[in-house]
């Protein structure tokens, strides 16, 4: 009798070029592993601040350093990532509030899968980590859900639902949960095994995550993915 599928939950937010990374892996693999994989879009300043963090980017070092692990990174995962200009206005001063909010009314909205969650998240991120391209003006959130498929009616009701009460209430809780399983970044990856939630930070835990599995670790992009 073939065993029940595991459940992982990937917490992330648009802003964060390794989440990214996380997020298109674990895309690959959920049709390659014996998994639900379950998109859970959250806000990464909540989680920064929630923690006591300090942001990579605050950190002069770890933020020179980031521009060449992305390069490195990039490379090896094959996902198209060129920082922006001014990383740090991206990142910090512009914030991915309302993307993240736009993300989460795509979810409520969505019926029966994450297909619209993932190309829309998919969209932003290219915006802001491979083409430069604002995150936070309505127009912009526009342009990224209509490339990933949306109707213009359907960006427009998102637009209004992404600002509503309940949304954003939505998103406090997803942020929320991660907290609860002591997220201090993203992407955050929860695995669900015989009752027990194993948490793993980063991008560079899937052999770890494969092993809590009990699946195989195939490398960034297994032949057999089917997307």
């Amino acid at each position: 009798m073939a065993s029940s599928r595991k459940v992982i939950e990937l917490f992330y937010d648009v802003v964060s070029p390794y989440s990214w990374l996380g997020f298109e892996v674990m895309c690959r693999y959920r049709n390659v592993w014996n998994i639900d994989l379950k998109l859970c879009p959250a806000f990464l300043g909540g989680i920064i601040q929630g923690s006591g963090n300090t942001p990579p980017g605050l950190v002069p070092n770890k933020f020179l350093y980031m521009t060449t692990d992305l390069h490195h990174l990039a490379q090896y995962f094959q996902v198209p990532i060129s920082p922006p200009a001014d990383p740090f206005e991206a990142m910090f001063e512009k914030c991915s509030l309302s993307a993240m909010r736009f993300v989460a009314a795509v979810q409520e909205r969505e019926v029966g899968g994450h297909k619209q969650v993932e190309q829309v998240s998919r969209e932003l991120w290219m915006r802001i980590w491979s083409q430069d391209k604002d995150i936070t003006q309505p127009a912009s959130l526009s342009e990224a859900a209509m490339k990933a498929g949306l109707s213009a009616s359907e960006v427009e009701e998102l637009l209004k639902l992404s600002t509503s009460k309940e949304n954003k209430d939505k998103l406090k809780r997803s942020t929320q949960e991660a907290l609860d399983h002591r997220a201090f970044g993203f992407p955050l990856a929860v695995c669900h095994v015989n009752g027990k939630a194993e948490v793993f930070f980063g991008s560079d835990r899937f052999e770890l995550i494969a092993h809590c599995i009990g699946e195989k670790w195939m490398g960034p992009k297994p032949a057999a993915a089917k997307l």
